[in-house]
């Protein structure tokens, strides 16, 4: 078993805090209504929101998964932080253990925000990601953060 982290980074317009109102703690009722093909819809099996929080996401027809569950490991919306694992679902395969993601919200020099992201990949047996499967996960993730950040500009008055 060994463990694989891939960081990647990236910019929006949006301040932080706005920002993580609206993709971290309003997300499962947001990024199915702004990118149903995605995500068809979230839903709190267990917890209220916070850290041991556990939701299943079903994916939308244009994903090539068809559910995965979540647990909420850290929620700060002080430091505009958030960090879950995937512990369940099709994604996993049978490659995977987990997978860990930290998302990081900071504030811009232009009044924006810089995203950070680290994802930790805990795998089975000698199993290696390759760059490809990596640039998949972050094509997947840079679309839904597109759509959100789209939405928010084009309705200026939410999540302020």
């Amino acid at each position: 078993m060994g463990v694989i982290t891939h960081e990647s980074q990236g910019t929006s317009v949006i301040p932080p805090a706005r920002l993580f109102k609206a993709l971290i703690l309003d997300g499962d009722n947001l990024i199915p209504k702004v990118v149903p093909q995605a995500i068809k819809s979230v839903e709190i099996i267990e917890g209220n929101g916070g850290p041991g929080t556990i939701r299943k996401i079903t994916f939308g027809e244009g994903s090539k998964y068809k559910y995965g569950k979540h647990r909420i490991d850290v929620m700060d919306p002080e430091h505009f932080t958030c960090c879950f694992s995937l512990i369940e679902g099709d994604g996993l395969s049978d490659k995977l253990e987990n997978i860990s993601t930290e998302t990081k919200i900071v504030a811009s020099p232009d009044g924006g925000s810089i995203v950070k992201r680290t994802n930790k990949y805990q795998t089975k047996g000698d199993f290696q990601l390759t760059e490809e499967q990596f640039q998949g996960v972050k094509e997947r993730a840079s679309m839904l953060f597109r759509a959100v950040e789209t939405y928010l500009v084009a309705h200026p008055d939410l999540y302020n």
